[in-house]
């Protein structure tokens, strides 16, 4: 796959469909590869028109990992978050937006239409608030604002996303260990893959295994806080998509990121969790390009 040269960093990226069509930038949640944007979701995507290119966010997969850098205690992190002390971390969501934006730059492209699922979804806010000359259009799957009044997630959620994963040496307890998170994290009102779920645990420790990458993001997400006050200021037309049945990012998260983005649409998955089975792809589909339409007819798909 390519790499380029972006905000300091290298960036390894897929690109799929017609460069001529309109440019849609997929970008992935905590400690996940580009791997879990699926080739049959992009297909779909490609398939609407659109020029679909997916990245290892920086500390994941094959994209540049800050080996030098520390990884933040996140108790130290939250407190200092708490009490108004500096947090130090090696960097936050923002370095992660500029990351997307420098992407597009070394792409040539102009002004893309973004999406984020889960943290890709604050950073993909971030990317529209802070560079609005770049987004024609945003969708924000299963995210949230930084709000801490919102609820928490389920316990049993918490527990597997502060859990350390077995060191892939020994394979089968890496993917038990993986296959009881997805299990948790899992959509409740589809039937669980457990073939296809151990597959793509395989596939993808064996592209990339990171784990203080994982806690170097999660310390960006707690670091960055509340976003509310600065995705107020998004213009690009917004759909915000999120499971009734989330217990990572209850969808308290995803009402809160639509009430603060102007003329933001939320659409609810009913039975949908912190995942995006085969199942829902049309929904989510159908949500993206109904965003990149009331972008306006030149910058949508035909």
């Amino acid at each position: 796959m390519p790499q380029l040269s972006a905000n300091g960093i290298t960036l390894e990226y897929e690109s799929f469909g017609s460069a001529s069509h309109p440019p849609l930038l997929l970008i992935m949640g905590l400690g996940a590869q580009l791997t879990r944007w699926p080739l049959p979701f992009c297909d779909k995507l490609v398939a609407r028109g659109f020029r679909v290119i997916r990245f290892d966010n920086r500390d994941i997969g094959l994209s540049t990992k800050l080996d030098g850098a520390p990884v933040p205690e996140l108790a130290t992190v939250i407190a200092a978050r708490m009490t108004g002390l500096p947090v130090h971390v090696p960097y936050t969501l923002h370095d992660m937006a500029a990351d997307a934006v420098g992407l597009l730059d070394g792409l040539k492209i102009d002004a893309a239409h973004i999406v984020g699922a889960s943290m890709g979804g604050m950073i993909a806010q971030l990317v529209a608030a802070d560079y609005p000359q770049r987004v024609l259009s945003l969708t924000s799957i299963m995210s949230t604002t930084g709000n801490p009044a919102l609820p928490p997630p389920t316990p049993a959620a918490s527990a597997v996303l502060m859990s350390r994963s077995p060191n892939p040496s020994d394979l089968e307890a890496y993917v038990k260990h993986g296959l009881n998170t997805l299990r948790v994290l899992a959509s409740p009102a589809v039937p669980f893959d457990e073939a296809a779920a151990r597959e793509r645990l395989i596939t993808d420790v064996k592209r990339s295994y990171n784990p203080p990458g994982f806690g170097r993001q999660i310390a960006a997400v707690t670091a960055t806080g509340d976003r509310r006050e600065r995705i107020r200021r998004i213009k690009a037309p917004t759909v915000v998509v999120h499971g009734a049945d989330d217990p990572l990012v209850p969808l308290a998260g995803g009402r809160d990121t639509a009430e603060n983005i102007p003329n933001a649409e939320l659409r609810v998955i009913p039975g949908m969790g912190h995942d995006i089975p085969p199942q829902f792809y049309d929904q989510i589909v159908d949500a993206i390009e109904s965003a990149a339409r009331r972008a306006g007819a030149k910058n949508a798909v035909a």
